[in-house]
């Protein structure tokens, strides 16, 4: 029994408090340490997800401005002496079926050459966990930073619907002629990537492109 003139604590009870403020210190740094990852978490996934929504949104402001022809509105219509002008910016790859990189071009003449320049060609590619995009006939440029981000995944699906317009003018007897048609074309883009840092963090992000300038093709005298 312990002697009403003794102070402190025992051995024992001094082990004990010191092994519950051990157990209590333990937890708080398991909680920290869990705020702190999933902070850092959220702050990894959020950066992917910008970095990837800029990415995206710079090709589907391309892809939509594909075959911009300037003189569309002069060479472009049909006459009754003459069948439209094809539109020299008009190609796109891929036109059928799915891939991992995109061509087009549009015209960025300031007076309109009728002709496909070095400028004037634009693309986009997967190319060593990075999208690069096409600047001029042969510089290419990365668009993500390959350092904080990895690209896993770049896929474009073209979509055309085809439609057959009424004839503006008549064929000769002599003449072969073909039904003006037009295709209304859109494209679906995906782009898929991962942190560098912690490859869990994923992220996947998608844009359906309907492009402005339809592709028309036919008419008289062709």
């Amino acid at each position: 029994m312990r002697s009403a003139a003794q102070l402190g604590f025992s051995i024992i009870e001094l082990m004990v408090g010191v092994t519950l403020a051990l157990l209590i210190a333990a937890a708080a740094a398991l909680l920290l340490a869990s705020s702190v990852g999933e902070n850092r978490r959220l702050l990894l996934e959020a950066r992917l997800t910008q970095d990837l929504r800029s990415a995206i949104d710079l090709v589907a402001r391309q892809t939509r401005r594909a075959g911009h022809w300037s003189a569309a509105s002069t060479l472009g219509l049909w006459s009754a002496s003459a069948g439209a002008v094809p539109n020299p910016y008009a190609a796109m790859t891929p036109n059928a079926g799915a891939s991992d990189a995109l061509t087009l071009r549009y015209s960025q003449d300031t007076n309109e050459n009728n002709a496909v320049d070095g400028t004037e060609l634009v693309a986009f590619r997967l190319r060593n966990g990075a999208l690069e995009a096409q600047l001029g006939e042969h510089t290419w440029q990365a668009l993500t930073d390959a350092s904080t981000l990895v690209v896993t995944r770049f896929h474009i699906q073209p979509s055309i619907q085809s439609s057959t317009l009424e004839s503006a003018c008549a064929c000769a007897d002599s003449e072969t002629c073909t039904a003006p048609r037009v295709q209304v074309r859109s494209v679906e883009i995906e782009i898929s990537g991962q942190a560098v840092n912690d490859a869990s963090v994923q992220r996947t992000v998608h844009s359906t492109v309907r492009l402005r300038n339809d592709n028309v093709s036919g008419g008289c005298n062709l």
